[in-house]
């Protein structure tokens, strides 16, 4: 989402409380929480074996990670109809923003090593 949009409306919380709940009383709703701002945030990027440490804020950033959830559905048809609804409460209980909810699916992560 956007950075230094300020507290999303009471709205919003109200109903994001709910739609968690729900989704927890399913057993759907693993974990999740929403994040601060770049203001402290330290990046490690690591180049071509090199690491470098980077404080925020950084001014370049337009939009930052807002939050997280991790969810459990049956099929990618199901966990695409919930993000949906999740899509749905941001545009009406907070519509002045602009917000990207992305949905990705957890790897296991490969097998084996690479060589």
């Amino acid at each position: 989402m956007e950075e230094n949009v300020g507290t999303p409306p009471q709205a919003l919380f109200d109903a994001m409380d709910t739609y968690i709940g729900q989704q927890a009383a399913k057993g759907v709703f693993l974990d999740g929480g929403g994040l601060y701002g770049t203001e402290d945030a330290v990046n490690f990027v690591v180049r071509k074996g090199e690491i470098t440490r980077v404080d925020g804020p950084y001014a370049e950033a337009k939009e930052i990670v807002g939050g997280w959830a991790i969810l459990q559905y049956d099929t990618v048809e199901q966990a695409v109809a919930e993000q949906q609804e999740f899509a749905d409460l941001h545009a009406k209980y907070w519509p002045e923003v602009t917000m990207v909810a992305t949905l990705r699916q957890i790897s296991d992560g490969p097998e084996q090593p690479a060589p």
